[in-house]
């Protein structure tokens, strides 16, 4: 195995967003058995530490690919494309904070099925946005306006944490 292979290469999968996520787990579960430390337990020092190594880049490459975000950012890095500080347009801060609202209005009443309708309405709003993004990364290689996409799609997996925190404290 390469150290210096990237995700895609180290699991044998196509560089792109659009992934076979059961594929990607089968590689990921033929990987462990692999590298496990604890096959090489009565190993050397030296090859304990190197099943380690593998061990932990196969878990860090799975995680990283097994997420649309992640995986998202990672194609963009692998592309030598920055992600960039750029401003997100006002209208998209815009109905940031009118999601933010919703969400504090609706913990404040401690209304939990407003939560999870707005959590609901969120994921689906993420799925079509992973979608978009699929077709500017695999289709359009337009990586000015994936990168943008990204960088909402930041925001929106931050508020999907919140509102989820906010289901759990309607729940206690």
């Amino acid at each position: 195995m390469d150290f210096n292979a990237d995700h895609f290469s180290l699991f044998e999968l196509p560089r792109t967003f659009r992934l076979d996520a059961a594929l990607l787990e089968r590689r990921y579960l033929q990987m462990q058995l692999l590298v496990h430390p604890d096959r090489f337990a009565s190993a050397g020092d030296a090859e304990q530490r190197l099943s380690l190594q593998w061990a932990t880049r196969v878990n860090e490459g799975y995680q990283t690919l097994k997420k649309p975000l992640l995986r998202a950012k990672y194609l963009l890095r692998l592309a030598a494309h920055d992600l960039g500080s750029e401003n997100v347009p006002a209208d998209f801060l815009v109905e940031q904070m009118e999601w933010r609202e919703a969400v504090e209005e609706a913990r404040a009443a401690g209304q939990h099925h407003e939560l999870e309708h707005l959590h609901h309405r969120l994921k689906r709003d993420i799925v079509e946005r992973h979608e978009e993004l699929a077709l500017l990364l695999d289709d359009q290689h337009d990586l000015g306006q994936a990168a943008d996409r990204v960088r909402r799609l930041m925001f929106l997996d931050k508020l999907l944490v919140e509102i989820d925190e906010a289901i759990a404290e309607c729940e206690e």
